[in-house]
């Protein structure tokens, strides 16, 4: 296996940041990602954008039988008005696309088309953007159209409403910012790089050696910054986490300060990438180091 540096990642994403082409050189950074971490299309059925979210027809029937919304006419909670960014149709379309192909690696609920918060019909839990927010002026549309939300919708993930137009516009994250306020954070630059970012917190714990801490000593962090270096990336905020990541050889750290069990998880395409990590680290994971969960799936 030919051994990956991810500490150069950051390298790599500044380039397809800058690249003509935009979205297409983020599309393939993440199509070589997936491939290092063993992950293949299975060449079965896809998932589809247009497919019924389940929970939400149940929510929405439940309010019609009482008399409190109608299945009539276009749905209230997007607005045909708005354009969809040709990043996110890409996304879709992608052949590569790990989420279409196995969703249930993922656990969030994709939003097809990208429907509005607030929410006129209730369903959706977040807010608008508030006023003297960084993401839209003043006078311009405070909406945001959310297009993928966490299992239990204790975030939603979504672009600015009056950046629709862009191809590739930033994405926000709904949940408590550094200060605990509820509200809205910039999550990723642009679409394509959230998607790069979504597969890089799943992948790694499915296909990769894993090994997880729940406190680390500052001497361990300490090390850990004077080893890898960051990805890159935005902050990943979810379920109250804060994570950022690392990258060295043949290996990916999660440093959470935020909310959670685990405030360091790391990710090896190797048991021995590792045991070389724990080395560097100063630490003894050789009786915790889980191997990769695609081991146990049926061939």
């Amino acid at each position: 296996m030919t051994e990956i540096d991810y500490g150069r990642f950051h390298e790599d994403l500044r380039r397809a940041r800058t690249a003509a082409g935009g979205g297409a050189a983020r599309w393939e950074l993440l199509r070589r990602f997936q491939q290092e971490w063993g992950y293949e299309p299975a060449g079965g059925p896809r998932r589809e954008p247009e497919e019924p979210d389940e929970h939400k027809e149940y929510v929405t029937g439940l309010r019609e039988a009482a008399g409190e919304g109608t299945a009539d006419g276009e749905p209230q909670d997007v607005d045909p008005a708005l354009a969809i960014p040709a990043a996110l149709k890409e996304w879709w379309e992608l052949p590569f696309n790990s989420f279409a192909d196995r969703s249930e690696l993922y656990e969030t609920n994709p939003v097809w088309p990208p429907t509005l918060r607030p929410d006129p019909t209730g369903y959706g839990v977040a807010d608008g953007l508030p006023p003297g927010n960084p993401f839209a002026g003043p006078d311009e549309d405070q909406r945001v159209c959310v297009f993928m939300a966490e299992n239990q919708y204790c975030n939603e993930w979504g672009y600015p409403a009056a950046r629709s137009a862009l191809a590739d516009p930033p994405v926000l994250v709904s949940g408590l910012g550094d200060d605990g306020e509820p509200g809205w954070q910039l999550q990723s630059h642009s679409v394509s790089e959230f998607f790069l970012q979504l597969a890089l917190t799943r992948l790694p714990a499915h296909f990769g050696w894993t090994v997880e801490e729940g406190d680390v000593d500052e001497e361990v962090v300490a090390r850990l910054t004077e080893h890898l270096h960051p990805l890159g990336l935005l902050p990943w905020r979810e379920l109250g986490a804060r994570t950022e990541f690392f990258g060295g050889r043949d290996v990916i750290v999660a440093h959470n300060t935020g909310f959670g069990d685990f405030g360091f998880v790391a990710y090896g395409r190797s048991e021995q990438a590792l045991l070389r990590l724990a080395g560097a680290l100063g630490v003894d994971w050789s009786e915790w180091i889980c191997e990769p969960e695609s081991r146990h799936e049926e061939r």
